[in-house]
């Protein structure tokens, strides 16, 4: 009897020896998974069966903090582990956003039938989202800073994809604690124009579209790589000023910046691209006019729409040898409907058009049958 006791002893400390060593080996395998993004710099995605890992590691520049979302496909088993953080079921059926840079990414998917709310639809261009604001599908819910969350409550959106500039963000606080799921996006942070682009798959994760998101940022990422290597056959670097005036000061993008990079890209030589920083950089205008004065391109001068709105808006422009010359390219012609600008909506899903315009404009030679689809020629 004793030494049937002792096996049956023996027996369940094997047992769990067994059963810990499966634990150990799930772990493992958790921790071990490939991040599933190369660009973006504030994003990563980790795939396992049943459920992937959404990390939001730059949701606001210098962050500390970063976010942890766990999507969960249909009857997918989550590990204790990672029962601590939110839990989203994927994939969405319905969903809110709170930028216009959204928009690109859910209709290259497909799945723009999805979302039932928008802060002040009229910043929104695309003409495919539009009809379904018109058609009554896309409520408003306020903005950014004070979404309503009574309205929020009603529609109960699967996800609430949002934005924060630092780590005060009571809005989003409150909308979490009524019951909503709300979700940070850190796109606007990234610099690369790669990296921007890529945050498409943050959208195909949250729709079950992996495969499809994949597909569609590699051909961006395919496009950009050959325009990029046709802009090496560029033989000079034309100089290029950009920004303009705002209150006595002229800010211009920082050399380390989205904007600057693609001048860099583009084969042009951005007269501020030495600086650090990937802002903007405030410039006394004398600053300006010495360094930029024969400049041979002026490349987005604010939200200006002809060469006299400019010239009124401050002569010392008519300085300038661009803006003498008419060489001055602005993105701000380009607009929905509703006035919505259609650069600041697009442009960071396509970074291949932002790079052919700039060539069309700085290295005509190199895209002859190229039309510029951004930026416009002031006149």
């Amino acid at each position: 009897m004793k030494s049937l006791q002792n096996s049956a002893f023996y027996f369940l400390v094997f047992l769990l020896f067994i059963q810990c060593k499966e634990v150990t080996k799930k772990e493992t395998t958790l921790a071990s998974s490939k991040n599933e993004i190369q660009y973006a710099k504030g994003l990563e995605i980790y795939k396992y069966s049943g459920f992937s890992i959404l990390k939001i590691t730059n949701p606001w520049p210098n962050a500390k903090e970063s976010f942890t979302y766990i999507l969960q496909e249909k009857n997918g088993i989550i590990p204790d582990s990672l029962k601590q953080f939110p839990l989203i079921q994927i994939p969405l059926k319905s969903i809110v956003v709170t930028s216009t840079t959204h928009i690109p990414a859910l209709e290259l998917l497909g799945v723009e039938n999805t979302l039932v709310g928008f802060p002040n639809t009229n910043y929104i261009s695309s003409v495919k989202t539009r009809k379904l604001i018109d058609a009554g599908k896309v409520r408003e819910v306020g903005v950014n800073e004070n979404l309503n969350t009574e309205v929020l409550i009603d529609m109960k959106p699967d996800v609430i994809v949002s934005f924060g500039l630092n780590n005060s963000n009571p809005t989003l606080d409150n909308l979490q604690k009524s019951g909503l799921k709300v979700m940070l996006n850190g796109d606007w942070t990234e610099q690369s124009p790669l990296g921007k682009a890529e945050w498409i798959k943050f959208f195909g994760a949250l729709y079950g579209l992996d495969s499809k998101a994949d597909t569609i940022f590699a051909k961006i990422e395919k496009e950009y790589k050959t325009t990029l290597e046709l802009a090496k056959k560029a033989t000079t670097k034309p100089t290029v000023l950009s920004g303009a005036m705002y209150q006595e000061q002229w800010y211009v993008p920082q050399g380390e910046s989205w904007a600057a990079l693609f001048l860099k890209d583009a084969q042009s030589q951005y007269l501020w691209a030495n600086t650090k920083g990937n802002g903007s950089l405030s410039v006394p205008f004398e600053v300006i006019l010495e360094k930029a004065q024969k400049a041979d391109f002026w490349i987005a001068p604010g939200d200006f729409s002809s060469l006299k709105q400019m010239s009124d808006s401050n002569p010392h422009y008519n300085q300038f040898a661009s803006f003498k010359n008419k060489k001055v390219y602005s993105y701000s012609l380009n607009k929905g409907a509703k006035g919505g600008i259609v650069y600041f909506e697009l442009a960071s899903s396509r970074p291949d058009l932002v790079l052919k315009d700039l060539i069309k404009i700085v290295h005509p030679e190199l895209v002859p049958n190229y039309k510029l689809f951004f930026f416009q020629k002031l006149e």
